[in-house]
């Protein structure tokens, strides 16, 4: 019998999301690199999607692991047991959002009460859910172009039709504005539960608001009494220069959804509010919103260690630093914009057409790159906070390269 390969495995029975699967077999990880097991050697520019920002299998996180599994996993459904990982995380997520007195607010406030998940998309839904809950309303309000998850409620919030059309129906009562629009604020009313809203719009290819326009909204919300839900599941723990991307512009949210960079590699997401609004879970019904894995003992161990590692290791401070580096160094007649916010990064192209090559040509010289699943024109750059000055040369020399071998 003719044994299969990983690769043949791996298309035969692991459910695919395309037809072109990046496919690469990584035996390792270490630091931004990812070791193949034909003994290729890349650099990760987009952290798996914007989730190791202290980079893959950092000391710290796996001590953390390793610490935590030599205690206990899973021990009872969410909420019921007292579990040290998880209060020391939220006490941590909680001293992180004290809002400071520059910021725009609103009676709910502060955050103060965190409820874990395994995910960002199901951090969306618990959100959803506590805005209907809490405000007794229905419409919620996403943008055009935005991305919050897959699942049939957050997948209703989500700014493409292409995406929606054949799992409909869905959600009713979803309206979209345009992101960063100060006209569409207006359609925020006194039927609206919330407004769910990205700070930087990643999916849309890295589209960074007036700085005035969170204020507009906030002041939107707390006249028709509509929840701020602010997702910051791709630029929380530092993506953007500071630990969230809301402080950067004068606001301050009531609802807070974080995931992907939080657990340093391990699956969690978490939703904050205030505990006012938060205890509209405890009855009518009673659990009105219960998870059996969220807030795992070991995902919270390896996310308070990525919390502390980006504070102590000083991460925060070189993002603008090395975000400036990319900008400089990745000039070139075909690249249209450099669009970011720190080290979340849209490089623009022509079209897609063009881009593709240049991605693929990168992977084979040993850089990973990507692109935006509602901007195909733009590249992602996303690398770990810990890339150095000398990396982002070598690989901004790698795309530059691959950039000229493209015909045309």
């Amino acid at each position: 019998m003719t044994l299969l390969t990983q690769r043949q495995i791996f298309l035969q029975h692991i459910a695919q999301t395309s037809d072109f699967p990046l496919a690469l077999e990584i035996e390792q990880a270490e630091g931004i690199y990812l070791y193949g097991t034909n003994g290729r050697k890349y650099i990760d520019l987009i952290s798996g999607i914007g989730v190791s920002n202290v980079g893959h299998r950092h000391p710290n996180v796996v001590n953390a692991i390793k610490d935590q599994v030599d205690k206990y996993m899973h021990l009872m459904v969410y909420g019921e047991y007292v579990q040290t990982p998880q209060v020391a995380l939220a006490a941590a997520l909680v001293e992180s959002l004290v809002p400071s007195a520059d910021l725009e607010t609103s009676v709910q406030k502060p955050l103060d009460n965190v409820y874990f998940t395994n995910s960002g998309t199901e951090a969306v839904e618990g959100a959803m859910k506590l805005a209907k809950r809490f405000t007794g309303r229905q419409e919620i309000i996403s943008c055009f172009n935005a991305y919050h998850g897959a699942t049939q409620g957050a997948l209703s919030l989500s700014g493409s039709e292409n995406f929606k059309r054949n799992f409909r129906p869905l959600l009713p009562q979803i309206t979209q504005i345009r992101h960063g629009n100060f006209e569409d604020i207006s359609l925020i009313s006194e039927k609206t539960a919330a407004v769910i809203i990205e700070v930087i719009a990643g999916e849309a290819g890295v589209r960074v608001p007036d700085k005035n326009y969170f204020r507009a909204l906030r002041k939107q919300c707390d006249l028709t009494g509509t929840l701020l839900i602010i997702d910051e599941i791709q630029t929380g723990f530092g993506r953007t220069g500071t630990f969230w991307a809301f402080e950067q512009f004068g606001f301050y949210p009531d609802v807070l959804l974080c995931a992907k960079g939080m657990g340093g590699g391990m699956p969690i997401g978490a939703f904050i509010a205030n505990q006012t609004v938060m205890s509209v879970f405890k009855d009518n019904p009673i659990l009105g919103h219960i998870t059996t894995f969220g807030g795992h003992p070991v995902s919270c161990a390896a996310s308070l260690a990525t919390f502390k590692t980006i504070f102590s290791e000083n991460l925060l401070e070189a993002v603008e630093e090395k975000a400036k580096l990319f900008r400089d160094l990745l000039i070139h007649p075909k690249i249209k914009e450099i669009r970011n916010q720190g080290l979340m990064m849209a490089v623009e192209f022509e079209d897609f057409g063009e881009l593709k090559p240049i991605i693929d040509d990168a992977i084979e010289q040993g850089v990973i790159t990507d692109w935006f699943l509602f901007c195909d024109n733009s590249m992602r750059i996303a690398p770990p906070l810990v890339i150095s000055k000398e990396e982002i040369r070598f690989a901004c020399e790698v795309i530059l390269r691959a950039i000229d071998q493209k015909k045309g």
